[in-house]
Formats: C-alpha cells, structure tokens, sequence
C-alpha cells in the first residue's frame, strides 16, 4: 500500500514508553511506512540488555510477520529454532505426534533483532528510562499519540484504570521460568507426580544449545513441598531432581538470581481490560494512551501466545493507521477501528487460553487416563484445535489413536457404540429434547410423531422427547406435553412404537416441571412471558417469581412435596409402560426442582434449605422414588445447570457436588447444561462453552456425561468424545434445522480411513436409504403450523 509522508496531519511523533515486542514492532512498522514521522521508544532498561528465555510463536504467526515487514520477518525466520513434533511424557509412557508447526527462539535475541531494525529505519530508542510519568515523557516528546507498551506491571494501565478498567484475575498455579542446555527435538510436556500431587514441564529448545523450561503445579502442592520457604538454589536443585529423566544430566538456570526466596515463582495474571484507549491533556493537546501488548491483555504461556498478541497488536493498528488514513479517515476512527477489531480477535485467544489454563491446573482430574487419552485431551484442551485440525497435522498418529480407543477398530469416535445397563446405543449423537409447543391438552399430536420419527431415521443413537410435565399445572406453556392422564400415555406409546419399528435409535423421556417458569406464553409468541390470561396457580422451591412480569408462585409446602414426588412416580411409571428407553429427570434451568438447587431461588429456612447438600434433599428424593420403579436395565440421567452464570448462584465447584450426590442416588449419567434459573444470569457463550463442565463433572465425579449447547458439527463431537470430556454429546439446533443431521455428518467422515459399524453397512448408500425413508415419512404427515423452539 502506497503511504503519504504522514498517516495523518494530526499524527507527526509517536511515543512507545515500553521496549518490548509491542512496543518495538509498532515503532518499526509505523517508521518504515512513513519515513517522516518521529517516532520515539522509551524503555527502562540497558542498550541490548533482556531478560527471559524462550519464546514460541507459531508458522501462523511468522506468515504474519512475513506480511507486515519482510525484512524483519526474514531476521526472526533465521534465528528461530524449528519444531513440528509435541512429546507428551506421562506415567512412565510417553505419546509424539507431529505437524504442529511451531518456532521457538531466545526472547533477548527476538527484542535485539526489533532494536536493531528499530535503528536501521531511525526509530530513537531511548534506554535506562524508567517511565514513571508518561505525561512528562508525552511533553517531552511532544508526542500526538503515545502506546502504553508497559508490559504486564503496566503503570500506565494502573494510572488510568478507571477509563481502562482491567480485570485481572491471578490464577492457581505457581510457575518457574528456567533454562536447560538440554536440547529437546519435540515441544515436551512432561508429568511428575509426587506424594503431595503434579508437577508438569514445558520444555522447547530456542536456540543451537538451549532451551526453555517452565516447571509448574498449583499452589497447594508447590506449598506442601516448603518451595515457598526455598531460596532459589535450593529450589532448583528440587526441580533437577523430580525431572532428573528428562534432563540428561543437565542442570537448570535461572536467569533471574537477583531475587531472592522464592520471588522467582509466580502465578499468572490474566490481564482483560474494558478499553484501550484514553485521551490525555498534554500542553492543550488531546493525546491519546494507547494499551497495547501484556498492558492490554495477557494469555497464559500455556498456549505461547502473549508475544503473538503483542507483534498482532502492532500490526494491526499499523494496518489501520494505513487503510483508514488513505480513506481521509482521522485518528479517532483508526483507534475506535484497532480497539474494536483486536479486543474481539483478543478475547477468542484469552476463552481459549482460559480453557488451557485451567487444564494445567486440574491435572489432577486426568490422571485416570491412560497416556494416549491423556495425550490427547492435553492437544485439545483450549478447544481451538479439533479432531480433523489433528488429522491434517499428522493423520498417522491420529488414526492410530482413533483404533486404541474405539478397541482396535478405526471407528469415528462419535460413532462408537455405547453400552449402558441393558441399553447399547449405536453411537454417541442424540437428539437433544427440544420445546416444540405443539400439544393439546398434554397429548403429543402428529407433529411430535414427524419430528421425533424423522430424528430418528436421521442417524442419531437417541432422540429424546422435550420436557414432559407430571401434572398439567407442571407445564412451561399450555402447549407443552404432559404424562399424567391414559389419553398421553398411549399418544407417546405410538411414537415409541414407531422409533422403535422404524429405525435403530433408541427414545428418550425427559421429565420436569416447570416450577416459577411455568404458565407461560409458547417460545415464538413471548418465552418466559406470562399468559395474557387463563393462568394457573405455580409451585416453587421458595415464593420467588422468576421475573418482576412472572407471577409469585407458592412456596412447597411438605404436602405439596410428598404429592409432587408420588406424580413424579406416577408418570415414571407410564413411561416404563409406553416402552421409552431412557429417562431423564431435569432439575436444570430454574424450573421447580433446580429451584431447589440454586440459592439465588431458594430462599426456605427449612431443612431443604441451607448448604448444596441440604438444597438437593428434595430433588434426590423425587430422583430416588423414581429410580426405584424405573426397570433397573434402563438407564437414568440428571439434567443439570452446572453454573448459574449469577452473583452468588451456584458454580463449578457446587455442580461436582450436584453430581456426586446424584451419582451416589443411582444416576447413571449427568446432562450437563447451565444457567437459565435466573433472568439475572450472564453467560459466557461460544462453541461448545458448556463443554468444560461436563469435562469437569465427568472426569472429577467419575460418571459419565452428556455434553450439549453450541455443538455444531462432527469435528466437535469427535473432539469431545475423544478427549474424554463427554460420553455423549446432545445436539438440538443441527437437527431442527437437518433431522438427518447425524447421518449427513457421519457421510462427511466417511471419506476417512475407518472401518465403520454395522449399523453403518454400505456407507453412503445405507444411510441415504434411511433418509429417504425419513423424508417418505414426512412427506405422508407434514403438519403446517407446528413450530419448534430448541431449548438445551
């Protein structure tokens, strides 16, 4: 792009106060657009003079560099050490694959190759400059615009923390940052357990005779150990010794012995701040600070991406200034442009980073795994890489792991069987219950056989019916389904005949009631909104209306328990006749049993009230009493809200005790979904984002789990079900939109080397005649005003 002397009339001296990678880069690219403009960077430190071992940035990331700034790129292109295999070291076994694709080099080397550029094109680098006044530096460079490149410590974002508004949130584990001259051929992660719990090494050679080594555990171990009571020396000599096998003799350094104790150990700031950008007053001069790099966000190491972020900040407002200033665009637009463009590409690294972060932290809830489910949960822990991204890396590998866990068979991994009790389900895809508003009086009509049947043909292992009330006052909406009358029973019993008959899948009862949600008007017309009129009188766990426009419903009385629990056996018992194969309990969502479970909905001062143990009482009493007249060779599931996604509702931490105490009342699997109890509730949305709870309940609790919301396509439910977060995974949306969505999933895989099940026999052409037999069906009862709401 051709670029005028100046990028602006309004922009003639640029101030970075901060010589890192930010920093440096900004000022390089910035000069090497526009020769005429000065531009100015101020560091602390000496001439030439870091600290620090290793850094990794991806070939991604290098194509970037190539783009922005040949030359530069072509330095860093020379001096990086090249690596494509990752070595996972676990139990005294050990699984390599390859095609990773990544560079390490010398993070002094890195900032000496930007200063020398810096020089090369006439940036001033100023250095031993502490800036403790970035209005005094501005005056004195007379700057018109200054980039707060500070780094993670960053004065400039405390000073005005008020405008910027940063969060952050310092994690669990403590972490070392060493050196080694032992020269690792693989990007190696190695595990060590001790009598106090797990230590893991991130190791990665950088340069002709070095590499970095990261020794990391959570807080509680690092402490049981007395490394907080260490002096450095002592510390190490520690770390030498539990790695001593992968160290070959070779000592660890430290580059960093000017502090003492254990000042060396850190824990991790996770740096998110609300706004970048904030004008200052400069001699009668608006000026803005500009957050860039680790003083505007921070994503773990764990995922090597706090210096990709801060070279990507850099060129992207470059890139800004080059695109808008050519357009007549002013200053103002290329900061709202930079702002708004990288927090988005910044906060999808921090989600994913997040995810890595807290793997790290809980290796704990992994060690059951054997190595080659170890290995791979630990390459898909930020949940940016995916089965079939693992497949272009090294199909090999992959295909040799896909064989291991399906038994020695290459089998899809959402296409394995399952076996629970006396029931086995062809794969691991079902049909997630869905609000379809489309009864009358309770009784499923034409449209339920439709929609149910035609799931069923599509391919899934299960369809599950949506959530079925035990009373007519149960019921979200008049047009929800019920099981408490002979009229329903048999109008279900036909739809579970038909499944049955007509396909290999399996049917599922979903049962619930509506609680402080119900009465209300069908999904299209207003969800959660009350009737305009003909309401019902509502139960609740406490006299809490779900919203001010909702009315108060009572609170239980021990009558209205005891008659809800035996209506509960009741319809329990009808689904066992109407010969559904599963039964789901759903105490999710805020309707009336996880009304119970919530405190920001249970309110009672009775024993139902109280800790997580007491607010479950009642809700595992309705599970036990149905348990007990459910045949023992069907499965039963719980339907969960793993976090209230609310100031003081339940986390994390409480859905693992939900789950214990389900699993200890004979649950066989926990559905794992959250929020909705409240209308307060804020969730964190994005592909698969209710996955790390079931990963979380599954392998801490140790039942299995049913992974739903934003599941997509078949490369995430391979990735989910190979990694071990999830037994099953429960996909709505797709079907509504394609009922053979499964079987049209499954045809993309089948290009893939495997073997597939019988029930898959013939491929492509055994599942187009399935549906086809879905559409024929379809075809002879297509209702024309039913609609469907999918409620996960």
């Amino acid at each position: 792009m051709n670029c005028p002397k100046l990028p602006s009339p309004a922009l003639r001296r640029v101030l970075c106060i901060g010589g890192g990678p930010a920093g440096l880069y900004f000022a390089l690219l910035m000069k090497a657009r526009w020769p005429d403009l000065t531009v100015t960077v101020v560091e602390r430190n000496r001439p030439f003079d870091t600290f620090g071992w290793g850094v990794v940035l991806s070939d991604q990331t290098l194509a970037n560099l190539a783009a922005a700034d040949a030359p530069t790129a072509a330095l860093i292109g020379d001096a990086f050490n090249h690596w494509d295999d990752i070595e996972v070291f676990f139990k005294g076994r050990s699984v390599r694959s390859g095609g990773h694709g990544f560079c390490g080099i010398g993070r002094k080397r890195l900032l000496n190759i930007l200063q020398e550029r810096c020089l090369a094109l006439g940036v001033d680098l100023v250095f031993e400059c502490d800036a403790t006044d970035d209005q005094a530096l501005a005056t004195q460079y007379d700057a018109d615009l200054v980039i707060a490149s500070d780094g993670l410590n960053s004065r400039i974002r405390t000073r005005y923390a008020d405008v910027y508004q940063p969060d952050i949130d310092t994690r669990q584990c403590r972490f070392v940052w060493l050196g080694t001259k032992k020269k690792f051929d693989a990007f190696t992660f190695a595990f060590e357990q001790t009598e106090h719990g797990w230590f893991q090494a991130h190791a990665y050679q950088f340069d002709a005779d070095t590499s970095t080594f990261i020794v990391e555990t959570p807080e509680e171990v690092w402490k049981a150990h007395g490394l907080d009571q260490m002096e450095q020396p002592e510390a190490i000599a520690f770390c030498e010794k539990l790695f001593a096998p992968y160290l070959d003799g070779n000592a660890l350094i430290s580059n960093a012995t000017h502090l003492r104790g254990s000042a060396n150990w850190i824990r991790f700031p996770r740096v998110v701040c609300g706004h970048w950008t904030h004008r200052v007053d400069i001699g009668g001069k608006s000026v803005p600070v500009v957050l860039m790099g680790d003083a505007a966000h921070t994503a773990h190491f764990s995922i090597g991406s706090g210096t990709k972020l801060a070279l990507e900040d850099a060129i992207d407002l470059a890139n800004t200034f080059a695109q808008v200033s050519s357009e007549g665009g002013d200053v103002e637009q290329v900061l709202e442009a930079y702002e708004g463009r990288r927090s988005v590409e910044v906060l999808k690294i921090q989600n994913a980073a997040r995810n890595s972060t807290e793997w790290f932290e809980n290796v704990t809830r992994y060690s059951g795994m054997e190595v080659e489910q170890f290995a791979y949960s630990l390459l898909t822990r930020s949940q940016r890489i995916s089965h079939e991204n693992l497949r272009l890396r090294d199909a090999k590998w992959l295909g040799g792991y896909e064989q291991w866990l399906a038994g020695g068979k290459r089998v899809p991994p959402m296409l394995m069987p399952l076996t629970v009790r006396g029931l086995t389900l062809k794969n691991r895809i079902i049909v997630s219950p869905m609000a379809t508003y489309s009864a009358v009086d309770g009784v499923p009509q034409d449209f339920h056989l439709v929609h149910l049947g035609a799931r069923a043909l599509g391919g899934a292992a299960m369809v599950m019916v949506e959530m079925t009330s035990p009373t007519p006052e149960g019921r979200i909406t008049p047009a929800c389904t019920g099981l408490y009358n002979d009229t329903q029973q048999a109008a279900f019993k036909r739809i579970v005949d038909f499944v049955h008959a007509q396909s290999s899948a399996r049917i599922g009862m979903q049962l619930g009631h509506s609680g402080p949600k119900g009465s209300t008007q069908v999904g299209w017309e207003g969800t959660d909104e009350p009737l305009p009129s003909g309401n019902w009188p509502l139960l609740s766990a406490s006299a809490l209306a779900y919203g001010e426009q909702n009315q108060l419903p009572a609170e239980m009385s021990r009558a209205d328990m005891d008659l809800m629990r035996d209506q509960f056996v009741d319809s329990t018992r009808r689904a066992a006749e109407a010969g559904f194969d599963w039964l789901e309990l759903h105490c999710a969502h805020g309707y009336l049993l996880a009304s119970f479970i919530s405190p920001l909905t249970n309110l009672r001062t009775d024993e139902y009230a109280g800790d997580i143990h007491a607010r479950c009482r009642y809700p595992l009493e309705v599970f036990k009493a149905m348990r007990a007249v459910w045949p023992a060779d069907k499965p039963m599931s719980v339907r969960i809200s793993a976090h209230d996604w609310a100031p003081g509702g339940n986390t994390g931490d409480d859905a693992i005790e939900v789950a214990r105490l389900f699993k200890a009342a004979g649950a066989d699997f926990i559905d794992v979904s959250s929020g909705q109890t409240t209308r307060a509730a804020k969730p964190v949305y994005g592909r698969m984002y209710q996955t790390p709870f079931a990963d979380r309940i599954r392998n801490e609790v140790g039942i299995s789990t049913i992974a739903v919301g934003a599941i997509t396509d078949a490369d995430q439910a391979n990735s989910i079900i190979a990694a071990g977060r999830a037994d099953l995974c429960a996909v709505a949306r797709p079907h509504l939109a394609d009922p053979a969505w499964t079987l049209h999933e499954a045809a993309k895989l089948e290009s893939r080397a495997v073997e597939w099940p019988k029930q898959y026999l013939s491929g492509r052409d055994q599942m187009y005649r399935e549906i086809a037999k879905q559409k024929e069906m379809a075809a002879a009862l297509q209702p024309t005003t039913a609609k469907a709401v999918p409620v996960e």
